[in-house]
C-alpha cells in the first residue's frame, strides 16, 4: 500500500515536536481516516506520541473532515444550477430517506468505507439540521477511532520487538481486510434497501 507508506512516512516525519505533528495528524486524517488513527496508535505505543495528544488531534481532525463534507454540500445547495435539484422528483425520495432515518445512516456512515462522503454531503445539500449531524459525528468517532487506535496501540505494544517491515505488513493486511469487509457490508446494505424500495413500489402500484 504506497499510499498507507507514504502517509506514516508524512506523520512520523513530523514528530521534531508536539505541535507539528498534532498537525501532520490532523492532515492525514484529511487524506486516510483510518490508516492515520492506526499508524497513530502505533506511534504511540513506540512513545513517539501520547495517548491524550494522539486521541486529540484524531478527534479533531476527523471532526473537522466531516463537518467539511456537511459543508461542501450545503455550499453545492447555493449554485443555482445545483439547486434546481433541491426540491426535484429525483431528489425527493433520497432526501425522504435521509430524514427518516438520519441519525442511524450518520452513524453507520462512519463505519462503511465509501459512504462519507456522498452520506455527508447529502447532508449539508439538503440542509439537515446542523447540531443532529455535529453530535452524531462525534459519537461515532469516539467509538469507531477509539476503538481503531487502541487495537493499533495493544499491537504496537506487543509487537514491539518485531521488525519494521513485519510490523506494518501486518497493519497493512487489516486496513485492507477493514476495506473489504466494510464494502461487503456496504453492498449487502444497499441491496436490502433496494429489494425493500421494490416491495414498497410494488404494494403501491397494487393499491392504486
Amino acid at each position: 500500500m504506497p499510499s498507507f507508506d507514504l502517509l506514516s512516512q508524512f506523520i512520523g516525519g513530523a514528530a521534531s515536536s508536539s505541535v507539528s505533528l498534532s498537525l501532520a495528524i490532523i492532515l492525514g486524517t484529511f487524506i486516510l481516516e483510518d490508516p492515520t488513527a492506526v499508524i497513530v496508535g502505533l506511534l504511540a505505543a513506540n512513545g513517539i506520541i501520547g495517548v491524550p495528544l494522539a486521541l486529540i488531534s484524531l478527534y479533531a481532525g476527523i471532526i473537522l473532515g466531516d463537518l467539511g463534507l456537511y459543508c461542501l454540500g450545503w455550499f453545492a445547495s447555493t449554485h443555482p444550477k445545483l439547486k434546481l435539484y433541491h426540491d426535484r422528483n429525483i431528489t425527493l425520495p433520497l432526501r425522504a430517506w435521509l430524514e427518516s432515518r438520519f441519525v442511524l445512516t450518520i452513524f453507520w456512515a462512519r463505519f462503511i468505507p465509501g459512504s462519507r462522503l456522498p452520506t455527508y454531503a447529502a447532508s449539508g445539500f439538503f440542509r439537515s439540521p446542523l447540531s443532529t449531524f455535529m453530535y452524531t459525528i462525534i459519537a461515532a468517532t469516539s467509538v469507531w477511532t477509539t476503538f481503531l487506535f487502541f487495537i493499533s496501540y495493544w499491537f504496537g505494544d506487543i509487537t514491539s520487538e518485531w521488525m519494521a517491515y513485519e510490523r506494518w505488513s501486518i497493519v497493512a493486511a487489516f486496513l485492507l481486510a477493514l476495506f473489504f469487509i466494510g464494502r461487503h457490508n456496504l453492498l449487502a446494505y444497499r441491496a436490502k434497501q433496494e429489494a425493500a424500495d421494490a416491495e414498497t413500489t410494488a404494494a403501491v402500484v397494487k393499491i392504486n
